[in-house]
Parts: C-alpha cells; structure tokens; sequence
C-alpha cells in the first residue's frame, strides 16, 4: 500500500511540473504516430484517429510551451563567463529562437493566423532548436568529461588514503550527474533527428519509424530525468 501510494505521490508530483506534463503529451504523440503509420494500410479508420490523436497532441505541446522563450532568455542573462559561458550562450540562443517561434506555428495551425505563417515560423523554430541541442549536448559532454576526471581522483585518493565518507557521496553525486546528463543528450539527440527532418527533410529521419522511436527516446529521457527521487 505504501509503496503504491509513493509512486502515486510521485506521479501526482512529476504532473504537476510543465515538463511532466508535457513529457506525458509527447509519449501519447509519438504513440500514436507509430500506431498511425503501423495501421494505415490495414485499418483506415484506426490510424485515421491515431493520426487525429497525434495532431491534437502535437497542438496542445505548443500550448503548454507558452511563455517556455523567456527561460531561455533569463539563462542568457546568466550565462557564465568563458569557453563554457559561450556554449551556454548558444545553445540558450537556439532553445529561446525555437520557443518564442513555436508560438507562431501554434497559433496559425489552431486558425488564430494565416496559415501559411506555421511552415515558416516551424522550420525557424525547428532551425533555432537543431542549433540549441547541438550545443546543450556539447556542454553535457564537457561536463560529463569533467566528472569523470573528478571521479578518477577521487578513487585514486581513496586508494592511497582509504576511504571516506565525504569522497563515497561525491562520487556518488558525480555518478548521479553522469546518468542524468547521459539522459539530457539521449533526449536532445534524438530530439536533433526530429528537427533535422524539418529542417532538412530526408528519408531517414522523416520516416514514421524514425521519428516516432526518436519521440519516445526523448520523452522517456525525461520521464526519467524529471520522474520525483
């Protein structure tokens, strides 16, 4: 009883954060466009509500996201100074250029403006986020390499000095950070073959295949990184 009602309280947690929510939407996305693509030739009707279930997921992301530019925004303001800052710069660049865009694309496929605005403002946006994640995985690989070096030292200097309960938790803290950084680049490459389809549409990355495992790499990877420990 308790261990369910933990999970539940984690679950009531992790819904009530705009990511939470919004990792949920995107599995229910990219569900359904593998459930379109696997029934379409089959049963019509079915991937026909799939396909309708994918588009009013999609549209409602968008939604959720209002307002999403200014973190970015902010994060520019506070980017550190240095090699690092500079990556931070552009990869907070990008994700501000894909969010405050996205906003565009969302109104003009919901009728509030011409049409013809939302392939525009979407492959700006996809543009802004492809270069936001490429630089948001180069930082995640920095400091990956960096904890590794950390951890390495540690372990040497227990080696040498025997252990201590100081150098256990921050290798353990070191480790933690490794897996949930590990998780930030699954999802924001695979979040990368999404955009890049927009971007540079290509067989590959357009495939319904593709694009619906590429989905739920990077909604699960939030599941993961956003889930209450």
């Amino acid at each position: 009883m308790s261990a369910g009602g933990d999970t539940l309280d984690k679950l009531v947690v992790f819904l009530a954060k705009r990511d939470g929510i919004d990792k949920l939407v995107k599995t229910f996305q990219y569900v359904s466009k593998l459930a379109h693509w696997g029934a379409e030739s089959s049963r019509p009707e079915f991937a026909r509500r799939a396909k309708s279930w994918e588009t009013a997921s999609g549209l409602s992301r968008k939604a959720f996201r209002s307002g999403r530019f200014l973190t970015g925004f902010n994060n520019l303001r506070r980017a550190p100074p240095g090699e690092f800052g500079a990556l931070a710069v552009l990869a907070n660049a990008g994700e501000m250029v894909y969010f405050f865009f996205d906003h565009f694309t969302w109104l003009a496929r919901a009728g509030v403006l011409e049409p013809w605005l939302a392939r525009r403002s979407s492959f700006i946006s996809a543009f802004g986020e492809s270069v936001g994640y490429v630089f948001f995985i180069a930082m995640d690989l920095v400091m990956i390499r960096r904890g590794l070096r950390q951890e390495r030292k540690l372990l040497m200097r227990e080696a040498s000095a025997g252990k201590g309960a100081d150098r256990e938790k921050e290798v353990r803290r070191i480790r933690m950070d490794r897996v949930m950084r590990l998780m930030a680049t699954a999802a924001n490459a695979a979040d990368l073959v999404i955009c890049i389809a927009e971007v540079e549409p290509n067989p590959f990355c357009n495939h319904a295949v593709t694009l619906g495992i590429s989905g739920l790499v990077s909604a699960w990877a939030g599941w993961y990184r956003n889930w209450p420990s």
